[in-house]
């Protein structure tokens, strides 16, 4: 099949959404398929030869965070051009309700469509008074997908009916077989708690994570907390409480092999998020490397730990449940080794060879739908 795969943020920056479309187009390559990718991107080069830009990206708060988008005449222009030269055997685009490119192509193309849903939003004033404008492109979608509960949620109440459910995709083998840094995994009395998240984003609850350090080190006066991602650092430094001085290290962004190498290291991965997540791809990255993962108790993360079986919930918001339950995982080796093990048997449930497998089946199930009424018109007429 030709297919096309339209991301509506920018591959220029990190991403789950991204990284989901980026990982789908490898598959799908793997697969024989011939992929096309769109995206917003500062520059013409987007980081791949199957990768179109569809030019610069404007950074805009949408649902709680910053997201990178591109609409306007030059975003529309390019989406034009890629949707007319890909004579696409199916189109797939990737959160359509969201201001951008996804939702560009849709008014372009004709034909058999797939749309994915990542977002949980809540409800929203701002998309109520969008569904005029929205509601003709929105209509062109032949296939929905929804990566958790969540989103499968917000279609309901956005947009009415029901998705198909089928997770992001994590090649697990990647983590699996990363091998620790000697720098990261000094052990003993000295453990090491990872963070892997946008530091200037509250949602992401870099904040809650930092003021649990003190009680963490209470108990484990040498422990080292790792932050990795994309931010202000030096405004991030200023958020760590004096008490816990001395056991934060700012990483910075890292590689996906270093990503990997770290948690593979980490004694523990810390998820602090306040809010606004649909899934938490970041956690079965976790368990993929054998990380025991703890987590806030959003009901995403609730669903990919099976409900705290294969990793450890807390209050959200709750700092000191969070130094509490790190505090526990770090003193018994027996449960952070059962974690780990409990962790990468689930984390095969999202492996991309399980999760390919039923975006394809998607993709035939549209063009099989959209052919048959296209017969039963071309009979009508």
């Amino acid at each position: 099949m030709r297919i096309g795969l339209v991301s509506p943020y920018s591959f220029d920056v990190p991403g789950g959404v991204q990284l989901h479309v980026r990982d789908l187009a490898t598959y799908l390559l793997a697969e024989g398929h011939e992929v096309s990718v769109l995206a917003p991107s500062d520059g013409d080069d987007a980081g791949a030869p199957y990768v179109t830009s569809a030019g610069g990206a404007m950074p805009i708060r949408y649902n709680g965070s910053v997201a990178r988008l591109a609409f306007g005449p030059v975003a529309a222009s390019r989406t034009a051009r890629w949707v007319e030269r890909g004579d696409f055997d199916v189109l797939h685009v990737h959160e359509p309700m969201t201001p951008s490119v996804s939702l560009l192509a849709l008014r372009t193309y004709d034909g058999p469509v797939v749309a994915t849903f990542h977002t949980s939003i809540e409800r929203s004033r701002a998309l109520q008074l969008a569904q005029p404008f929205l509601r003709p492109a929105l209509e062109k979608i032949t296939g929905r997908i929804a990566v958790s509960r969540a989103a499968r949620d917000t279609v309901a109440r956005h947009l009415g009916g029901d998705a198909a459910l089928v997770p992001n995709g994590v090649y697990v083998d990647r983590f699996a077989t990363a091998r620790p840094e000697v720098r990261w995994k000094a052990g003993g009395e000295r453990p090491t708690i990872a963070f892997l998240g946008r530091m200037g984003e509250p949602r992401k609850g870099l904040r809650v994570l930092l003021d649990a350090v003190p009680l963490i080190a209470r108990a484990h006066p040498g422990v080292r907390v790792l932050v990795a991602g994309p931010g202000d650092v030096a405004a991030a430094r200023r958020e760590v409480p004096a008490s816990a001085e001395g056991h934060v290290e700012f990483l910075g962004l890292l590689s996906d092999g270093e990503k990997a190498s770290l948690l593979a290291s980490c004694d523990a991965y810390v998820a602090p998020n306040t809010g606004g997540e649909s899934f938490g791809i970041i956690l079965i990255e976790a368990m993929s490397a054998g990380a025991p993962v703890v987590a806030s108790d959003l009901e995403a993360f609730a669903r990919v730990l099976d409900d705290g079986r294969c990793g450890v919930l807390f209050d959200t918001g709750d700092a000191a449940a969070l130094a509490h339950a790190v505090t526990g995982v770090l003193a018994d080796r027996g449960a952070r080794d059962a974690l780990s093990r409990a962790g990468r048997e689930r984390a095969r449930l999202y492996d991309w060879s399980a999760v390919g497998q039923q975006v394809v089946s998607a993709y035939e199930t549209v063009r099989s739908s959209h052919a048959a009424a296209a017969a039963v018109a071309g009979r009508r007429s």
